[in-house]
């Protein structure tokens, strides 16, 4: 696999990410936030853990199964949780895509 190809695929799951982030955000009347890889889920973003399990639905609903955000929390301990960013999330899911084949 290529430096290209892996590229291409965090930026693909960036654009999906953070369109399901906005999604969620503009619910909450937040949709003006703004969303980069440094973008804390807690403190930026103001998430609960109710709108991690939202989001969580909305990756495996994208990605099939091949991409379980609680199983990726249920590694973390509360204050790597806390401080989770996007970037986290975008490598996590790119890396889930890779080992699974589907990149």
């Amino acid at each position: 696999m290529t430096t290209e190809t892996i590229a291409g695929t965090a930026a693909a799951v960036q654009s999906d990410i953070t369109a399901m982030l906005r999604t969620m955000l503009e619910e909450d009347g937040l949709d003006d936030a703004e969303i980069t890889r440094e973008t804390t889920f807690h403190d930026d973003l103001e998430l609960e853990s109710i709108d991690l399990v939202t989001l969580a639905g909305s990756l495996r609903e994208h990605y099939g199964d091949r991409v379980n955000l609680a199983l990726f929390i249920a590694d973390l301990d509360l204050e790597q949780i806390i401080a989770l960013t996007v970037g986290e999330l975008i490598d996590y899911v790119a890396a889930s895509l890779h080992a699974d084949g589907q990149v």
